[in-house]
């Protein structure tokens, strides 16, 4: 099949012709020359894609084609995303895809009063996001008319298997019209995932652009082995003094504590303007700071996994791991928040010993080998504290006794020689 190198080869209608024309859009992506076409015969999908690939406009346009215009007052489709931040964006693309059209889209989620959410319901809605929680919680109150659905999609499959959504989709499953077509789209596609699209889909067309759980190739990728915590704020502080190229920065933690603590640093520091967001945040900082970084008002957006799949911001100049994340499919959603829409991006990691273990985890998953970069020669490093050597060492065993159950351990060894 010879490549698509135009939208108006899809038949979309002038409407979408025009918003896709209007967003910037030029050739499809991979993803969208191969689902598009599928979606619009009418037949289920699986959707595995790398996030920044295009796939949100590749079930999108379809959607919007079938659905078409404003009628009655019930929902005719429905997407389904895991957190609030990806609802908000998902809803947001809908309606710049739909700006020319007279369609009604509306997005609910947790964090907003369940009312406010009835009330844009009944005013009518041809488009629903929503999370699943939300969605059974409207329904349950019989706010939420389900007769007309004839479209299903779940996006970010594998996060919502990861949050333990698989009850609420079941239920969802069960209560809204068996007749309608199904959409799942994915960035990775493990067990979990595959065991839900069994249940989900009959005879679904598999579209695969890359294998799952690969990095993007506009994406590189490097890594700094530092021996401490204070060694990576040294090497973080080093390499955010490049204001030109470190434009736009995303740094991903693995908690709360320490997305806190490097804000505050940073703060004092003066390097920024910089906003935290992570779930102890209520939910409209969270999506106010979002929108700033995506406007530019911030150049530093530090955030816990909970966000890493919520940020849609095509010019992100480099992510940042300052943990390597221990869920490993992370690793893909976190870098991928760079290299979006045709941009390059970079991906930087820091890797302390103790982290050794999950990089090795994460190559095996991607299939490829991150380069090692040296420090560079200003960045001072630090001594380790002897509660963080200690910390370190324990660790270091729990890892060894998990690939071999019998070693016995560093302190056992010890002992033993006494």
């Amino acid at each position: 099949m010879s490549a698509i190198t135009n939208f108006s080869t899809f038949n979309l209608n002038k409407q979408l012709l025009n918003a896709v024309s209007d967003l910037g859009f030029e050739a499809p992506t991979e993803i969208q020359q191969k689902a598009i076409p599928v979606i619009m015969g009418g037949q289920h999908v699986i959707g595995i894609a790398q996030t920044g690939t295009g796939k949100t406009a590749a079930y999108m346009l379809p959607l919007l084609m079938k659905v078409k215009y404003a009628q009655g007052k019930e929902p005719r489709a429905v997407i389904l995303g895991p957190t609030k931040e990806l609802v908000v964006q998902l809803a947001e693309h809908a309606r710049n895809f739909a700006k020319y059209t007279d369609l009604r889209i509306v997005a609910i989620y947790g964090g907003v009063g369940v009312k406010a959410h009835a009330d844009a319901i009944s005013n009518g809605v041809d488009i629903l996001v929503a999370t699943p929680g939300r969605f059974m919680e409207i329904y349950l109150k019989g706010d939420l008319p389900v007769k007309q659905i004839k479209t299903l999609v779940l996006d970010e499959a594998d996060r919502m298997m990861d949050m333990g959504f698989m009850p609420q989709l079941r239920k969802i499953f069960e209560v809204i019209p068996s007749k309608r077509q199904n959409l799942l789209f994915s960035a990775t596609f493990g067990e979990r995932v595959e065991r839900l699209s069994q249940d989900f889909l009959e005879f679904p067309v598999r579209i695969e652009v890359t294998p799952p759980a690969t990095a993007s190739v506009r994406v590189s990728q490097e890594l700094y082995q530092v021996p401490n915590i204070k060694t990576k704020i040294n090497l973080l502080l080093h390499l955010l003094e490049d204001k030109e190229s470190f434009n736009r920065v995303i740094i991903f933690t693995r908690t709360k504590e320490v997305a806190n603590n490097i804000y505050k640093f940073l703060e004092r520091k003066e390097i920024g303007p910089t906003k935290v967001i992570h779930s102890n945040k209520g939910q409209n900082t969270r999506i106010n700071a979002m929108y700033e970084f995506k406007d530019g008002g911030i150049r530093i957006l530090v955030s816990t996994d909970v966000s890493a799949r919520g940020i849609d911001v095509n010019e992100v100049s480099h992510v940042i791991n300052f943990d390597v994340p221990i869920v490993y499919d992370d690793y893909v959603h976190r870098i991928g928040r760079t290299g979006r829409a045709y941009n390059e991006g970079k991906a930087i990691t820091f890797v302390t010993p103790v982290e050794e273990y999950h990089i090795q985890k994460i190559e095996k998953l991607i299939r490829e080998k991150i380069p090692v970069k040296s420090l560079p020669g200003a960045v001072e490093i630090e001594e380790t504290s002897p509660e963080e050597k200690k910390d370190m060492a324990r660790e270091i065993d729990w890892q060894k006794k998990k690939e071999d159950p019998s070693f016995q351990g560093a302190f056992h060894e010890r002992k033993k020689k006494k």
